[in-house]
């Protein structure tokens, strides 16, 4: 016989605190960025080809420098939320909270290795 709960046998089995808000998340972030990601591409290939000097004064203006930093931040933001969505459905217990961690901390570290780079570059 089997004495357990409906409540008991569901619980661990779904997402009721945060699905949604973790969808509208993802769903901004996938608009910014088809946003960004043209603007990226054209204002970055404008800059290829040039010497070093070009290059310095291409990311010393503001619109290009922000095209970059922006895209840089959520391009990383919306990749490190689909990681996560993807360990959490195939990693479990201590492995689980380890390799988010581990993502949140390569992100980070990424997002500000790539903004010092930007900025070492626009100034």
């Amino acid at each position: 016989m089997n004495f357990m709960t409906d409540r008991k046998r569901a619980q661990g089995l779904g997402a009721g605190s945060e699905g949604t808000q973790h969808h509208w998340k993802i769903m901004v972030t996938s608009i910014c960025l088809v946003v960004l990601v043209p603007l990226f591409v054209f204002t970055f290939g404008s800059a290829l080809g040039g010497t070093r000097e070009e290059v310095l004064a291409f990311f010393a203006r503001p619109f290009p420098a922000l095209i970059t930093a922006i895209g840089l931040v959520v391009g990383l933001y919306h990749i490190k939320m689909e990681i996560d969505e993807a360990v959490e459905d195939y990693v479990h217990g201590i492995a689980c909270k380890l390799t988010l961690i581990a993502v949140k901390a390569v992100t980070y570290t990424l997002m500000a290795v790539g903004l010092f780079a930007l900025l070492k570059l626009a100034l």
